[in-house]
């Protein structure tokens, strides 16, 4: 899992430098490279997200930040004019599904971490 991450993390800062992306070249958020939209979960991103594999600048953030993190590099409008006006016509719609799925899914996360901490602190155990 650490090797998945470091690449992750590689694959970002490349993305900007190529002119041409198709679905291979995105850091899924999932340990194992997705194949089409529909192999994208909540509980696999949950998974990723939560793993305590994490390189050492991001072991001190919580799984919150790096949700949040995550959701500012997949946000539809962000992601469309920085990545997706980038990709093969023939897997644009692909990977359109894809990163929509993964920015609804990193929000539900967003929302449970939000749940869950709000729901300790009504009673004194938590943040």
């Amino acid at each position: 899992m650490v090797k998945v991450l470091e690449r992750h993390e590689r694959l970002w800062s490349q993305l900007s430098q190529k002119s041409d992306l198709t679905w291979s070249d995105f850091p899924w958020p999932m340990a194992k490279p997705p194949a089409t939209p529909e192999d994208i979960s909540l509980a696999m991103i949950s998974a990723y997200m939560h793993s305590p594999f994490w390189p050492d600048k991001e072991k001190s953030k919580t799984s919150k930040d790096r949700i949040k993190d995550h959701m500012k590099k997949w946000h539809p409008d962000r992601f469309e004019t920085k990545h997706l006006i980038k990709v093969t016509e023939g897997e644009r719609e692909k990977v359109k599904q894809g990163a929509g799925n993964v920015a609804r899914y990193l929000s539900d996360l967003l929302r449970k971490e939000n749940e869950n901490s709000s729901s300790s602190n009504i009673f004194g155990t938590g943040d």
